[in-house]
This record gives structure tokens, sequence and C-alpha cells, in this order.
């Protein structure tokens, strides 16, 4: 497995500090972040799951934990949005250049507005996909949100 994506390279790119966690990716898996959870030994809560959706028929970007849904509404409205809705897996593929299980919100092939969970914030660091299924960014939050120039909210409860 290659430890270089448009996700890592864009973290050392941009000189913020994050580490690398690789488990293995398992296909048949229902929720990919409880699976990497599970096969990492760290708590669900830990592990942030990205997700494409589309805001007012835009694509937009949320990062919540493994173990949450994303509230549509509250996504929306973090964002300044009306209407959300997921994204097709096959959209979301094209739109961001990672294999659905290997989404990463960093390195997109474009960016789009991001939002992360508040939760976040309740960890020194977190897990987030690598840009490649298998592979887990650790990092402070504070550094994700400096990389993304995202807003955090509450986007689960």
């Amino acid at each position: 497995m290659s430890k270089t994506t448009p996700a890592t390279q864009a973290l050392a790119k941009a000189g913020i500090a994050f580490s690398l966690a690789s488990y293995d990716y398992d296909p048949n898996a229902e929720r990919v972040g409880l699976q990497a959870a599970e096969a990492m030994g760290v708590a669900p809560a830990e592990i942030f799951k990205t997700l494409m959706a589309e805001l007012d028929g835009k694509p937009v970007c949320a990062i919540v934990p493994s173990d949450e849904e994303v509230n549509m509404k509250k996504l929306a409205a973090a964002l300044g949005g009306k209407s959300a809705q997921m994204m097709k897996p096959a959209d979301a593929e094209r739109l961001t250049g990672y294999k659905i299980g290997g989404i990463s919100p960093l390195g997109q092939r474009r960016p789009v507005p991001v939002a992360l969970d508040e939760l976040a914030t309740l960890y020194d660091e977190i897990y987030l996909n690598g840009g490649q299924r298998g592979l887990q960014i650790r990092i402070r939050p504070d550094d994700l949100v400096k990389a993304l120039n995202c807003v955090t909210a509450d986007l689960v409860r």
C-alpha cells in the first residue's frame, strides 16, 4: 500500500503535522469507519468518516464520527444552505478522485465546502481517511480545520 496520496501530499505541502495508520480494509464491511476502528483498536468515536453530499444541488463534504449519522438539516444550516442530501457513490468518486471506502476530505480533485462535526474537538487527535482504502490519517482537529478551511458545527445531534 502506498503511503502517498493526494490527501497526504496536501498536508505535507501545507506543512501540517500528521501520522498514518493502516489496517486491513474489509470490502464487505457494512460500515467502513466502524470496521477501521475495530481493526485498529481505536474507539469508533475517534475515527471520522468523510461523506459527500449535495447542498442545494452543489457538492459539499461532511466529516462526522464513524459511530454517528449526519443530520442533513444540520449540515445544510452549517454550510448556509436550505436542503442537503447524500451524493450518489459514483458521483462522489468522480468528484473527489477517490474510491468509496477511501474518500478523504483532503486532496480532492476540486475543493468543496467542508463541515467538521464539533465532536472532533473533544479529542487531541482524530483519524480520518487518508485517500486510500485501509489508510487513516491521524491529525489534530485544529490542524484539520486549518488544512480544509472548514467550519466546525453540530452535524449529528
